[in-house]
This record gives structure tokens, C-alpha cells and sequence, in this order.
């Protein structure tokens, strides 16, 4: 595994305010390592477990037009995390959203 790789990204959907935010998760092996995420610089929270909250209206920008996955890279080393089911995607295009309280 090289030496910045990521272990375990994660990613949900969560409140942010008066918008919605993707969490996004993971852990590194050297606190200082820079995290970006579809090759843009962020701050993350933490420092080997990291966390950071990207708005969705952020994402979008970010992403190409119905992305399923999101590139995560750690001191430029990549990773591929997946999206929450139907975030990026226009609400034409999908059939149903069943939604469950924890």
C-alpha cells in the first residue's frame, strides 16, 4: 500500500445549515498529508481520521453530470469513493428513493 494511501473512505449525506453537505471520511498515515477531492484542494477536520463537509451545490460543480463516484486523493495518491445512490443524479432519471430513520 503506498505510504499516503487512504483506508476506508466514507460518505453520507448530512445537514449543513440551510443546505446539504457530503461528509466524506477516511484516515492517513501522515496527519500532514494534503486530501482533494476530485482534484481540488480541501481542508479537512482531524488529522490521521479526517473528515471534511463539501456542499452538494459545490459537488455538482465539481463532478461530471450523474457521478456515481467521487476521486479522493492523498498527497496525489488516488482513491475512488462511492456516492450515496442518486446524489448527482437528476431526479428524471430516478425511479425511487426509499429513505429509513436510524
Amino acid at each position: 500500500m503506498p505510504a499516503f494511501a487512504a483506508e476506508a473512505l466514507s460518505t453520507r449525506l448530512v445537514s449543513c445549515g440551510e443546505e446539504s453537505c457530503l461528509l466524506v471520511s477516511g484516515t492517513r498515515t501522515d496527519a500532514d498529508a494534503q486530501v482533494a477531492i476530485n482534484g481540488r484542494a480541501v481542508a479537512v477536520e482531524g488529522a490521521r481520521k479526517w473528515r471534511v463537509r463539501v456542499p452538494v451545490n459545490t459537488l455538482r460543480q465539481w463532478s461530471a453530470p450523474s457521478a456515481r463516484t467521487i476521486m479522493v486523493s492523498i498527497d496525489g495518491v488516488p482513491d475512488e469513493a462511492d456516492l450515496p445512490i442518486g446524489m448527482l443524479m437528476g431526479i428524471e432519471h430516478l425511479a425511487m428513493l426509499t429513505i429509513t430513520a436510524k
